[in-house]
């Protein structure tokens, strides 16, 4: 496998490329029109790298963060290696709400080919997907779930993909959809060209190129456990009981719009209702939300209809909103590769943003997996209604000296 890395501190960001542009990457001039009509000028570093690879016809496993470009990194050669050949480019995506985001950024581009897309996903009705897949789509989006399932009812044929792309595959793996990939990726021909992007790159993944693509390229934007580089942190420690009280005053402190982060879908539920008592409009994104409750969700987020939306992670990969002044981590999350994933939400396409996480003084553990995986200490503030004690007693203060001396000896692999 090849690998090309650019790294946080030299990678060509949108904001300081002298010159750069999405002409030379070998983009066909329709579709370069067409980024010139959407006010697609400058490329991110992932599309930068990505995009003329793909368009050779290599295999790529491109590794950024969320909210670095990556749809339009793969969206752009497969609508344009499709339009000179025959058969199906298929997308595989974690979440409902990511097909859908992926199926909408697609169409703008093929439509100007005249190729028709399929958008398969659970919790949405079968007849209109399988009217879709009768009108021979080009493009076809889908959860790994809801593809087997047209699969099983010969409504979709795999014979045909002949470009494969899998988006957030670490995702994918985490939510357990690892045997439905390798099933799928059984039925599907070799002789295709297959791009893998993620943001982290587990030795699940590395086993799925091996044994799945043909000497990949592999283009790393940043570091994995990088977080997003215009977004700044806080991290506050307090009692479960005081969670609700602080909340109220930081909605008071903060006037955008704040994407909030619970462990569950119980404790999402009564967040958002929490919040509605506090006089602010808010909606939430959970396992338990019917398909079209989440969407009428994002939708009002992203349309200021609701200042707050809650989500947990299960539903988050699908967030794809500019603008988002704050992210709060009510809960930390289970696994502290979701942090880099839940902060990325802010600070996107340029601008900044802020992140703020509630521990408990008993999840010691829980920050310091947090703060050595994005290789530094979350800044800790201090409020009001938490006495000094209690920060000592929590042991934060001490793990971050711990930190510290470790990184400057570069004994990371020392245990705390």
């Amino acid at each position: 496998m090849r690998h090309e890395t650019v790294n946080k501190n030299n990678a060509p960001q949108a904001s300081n490329q002298a010159g750069a542009s999405f002409y030379g990457l070998g983009i066909a001039p329709k579709i370069l029109d067409i980024l010139e009509r959407i006010r697609f000028t400058v490329p991110t570093p992932i599309q930068l790298k990505a995009i003329p690879l793909a368009i050779e016809g290599k295999d790529v496993i491109g590794i950024a963060q969320t909210g670095t470009g990556k749809t339009h990194a793969f969206g752009i050669p497969l609508v344009q290696r499709l339009a000179q050949r025959n058969g199906t480019g298929l997308v595989l995506a974690p979440t409902r709400e990511l097909a859908i985001q992926i199926d909408e950024a697609f169409q703008g581009i093929a439509r100007a080919f005249g190729m028709k897309t399929a958008c398969l996903i659970g919790g949405a009705p079968m007849q209109p997907q399988t009217q879709a897949l009768r009108k021979n789509p080009r493009i076809v989006i889908a959860t790994p779930g809801r593809l087997l399932d047209h699969m099983s009812q010969w409504n979709f044929l795999p014979s045909e993909v002949v470009m494969l792309v899998l988006d957030e595959a670490d995702r994918m793996l985490d939510m357990g959809f690892a045997p439905q990939i390798e099933k799928i990726l059984r039925f599907l021909p070799k002789d295709r060209q297959t791009m893998l992007f993620s943001a982290t790159i587990p030795k699940e993944i590395m086993q799925i190129a091996a044994t799945n693509m043909k000497l990949p390229v592999s283009v790393e934007i940043a570091p994995s456990g990088t977080t997003a580089e215009l977004v700044t942190q806080e991290l506050f420690i307090i009692k479960k009981e005081a969670k609700r009280n602080f909340l109220a005053k930081l909605l008071a402190q903060y006037h955008g719009s704040v994407l909030l982060f619970s462990r569950t879908k119980h404790n999402a539920h009564k967040i958002a209702m929490s919040i509605r008592d506090m006089g602010y409009s808010a909606a939430e994104i959970h396992s338990n939300r019917s398909l079209p409750q989440r969407r009428q969700a994002l939708e009002g987020f992203k349309s200021g209809r609701y200042r707050v939306l809650v989500a947990t992670d299960i539903a988050s990969r699908g967030i794809d909103v500019n603008g988002i002044e704050l992210v709060i981590n009510y809960d930390l999350p289970e696994d502290a590769q979701n942090y880099v994933h839940r902060i990325g939400r802010t600070a996107r396409a340029g601008r900044r943003g802020h992140a703020i996480s509630f521990a408990t003084p008993d999840q010691k553990s829980d920050v310091r997996d947090i703060e050595k995986l994005i290789k530094s200490s979350l800044p800790v503030s201090k409020h009001p209604e938490i006495p000094s004690e209690e920060f000592a007693k929590s042991g934060h203060l001490s793990l971050r000296k711990d930190i510290k001396r470790n990184r400057t000896q570069k004994r990371w692999r020392r245990r705390f």
